[in-house]
């Protein structure tokens, strides 16, 4: 029974998040769904990562097996197909060994965040930014970001429901880019590690947009860290300008996967 790797991208705001749920929409369903249109069912597929309801991809990683073997540029044409008019899209296929997997095989992940700083309301980005309505001194949360990097207990940042069994995690980049977006001045925020808590992610950009807006000082989230309380934590921003970026293997599966004319799909 061959194994495939699929590079997923998606739009998360019509979603209840990436894992399949009793009575809300999924990406994960989706995909199967798909799957099935393909091949009799049912299809179980895992995800290199559990993005939660309203959260985008720019590059998930999930892996199925399929009964019969199939050319991967013809899977991955079948399945966009079938997964119309879902905001969800295949960007590229790759049969890969039985054991590989997208969530253990995974050494890397890595999310962007997207804070758009105007008054106006956001039009052609609703949805796929936060919007504040302030400027923020990005040269404070940069001071404040770099107590985070490098292994800590992140209980602080980190859901009370968390299913994680440890709060320890080793966050090995956390670069936050003033851009200037379509839609006004933007701060993109940019971290990589092997894996995050629940809800780690927008727990820590909400405390230092509280640095960038002058309500914290950066040393204040040094002192949230090392409290390891979740009462010390600042606001959790919401989902909508968060990214799962990318997922890096040992060896990257989708290498040799590009059309004519594509540069060499890099899985991020």
């Amino acid at each position: 029974m061959p194994r495939y790797a699929l590079k997923v991208e998606y739009h998360g705001a019509p979603f209840a998040g990436w894992q399949r749920q009793s009575d809300r929409p999924s990406i994960q369903e989706a995909i199967e769904a798909a799957l099935a249109k393909l091949e009799p069912g049912p299809h179980v597929i895992a995800g290199a990562g559990r993005t939660d309801a309203g959260v985008h991809a720019l590059g998930q990683v999930a892996h199925c097996d399929l009964g019969k073997a199939w050319e991967p540029f013809r899977l991955t044409e079948a399945l966009n197909h079938h997964l119309k008019p879902a905001p969800i899209a295949i960007l590229a296929c790759a049969e890969v060994a039985a054991d590989w997997h997208a969530r253990f095989s995974a050494i890397e992940r890595r999310y962007l965040f997207r804070l758009l700083m105007r008054r106006a309301p956001a039009t052609h980005d609703k949805g796929l930014v936060w919007q504040v309505q302030h400027d923020l001194d990005a040269d404070a949360m940069r001071a404040a970001a770099a107590y985070l990097v490098g292994q800590h207990d992140f209980t602080t940042f980190r859901s009370s429901i968390c299913q994680a069994a440890s709060p320890v995690k080793t966050l090995d980049a956390l670069e936050i880019v003033s851009a200037e977006g379509r839609s006004g001045p933007e701060l993109e925020f940019q971290l990589r590690a092997r894996s995050f808590l629940h809800n780690q992610v927008r727990s820590i950009v909400g405390t230092l947009e509280r640095v960038g807006a002058g309500r914290w000082r950066p040393d204040d989230v040094k002192r949230a860290l090392e409290e390891r309380s979740r009462a010390a934590c600042g606001p959790v921003c919401p989902p909508q300008g968060l990214y799962l970026a990318g997922v890096r293997y040992a060896e990257n599966p989708f290498s040799e996967t590009s059309e004519p004319g594509q540069a060499t799909c890099l899985s991020l």
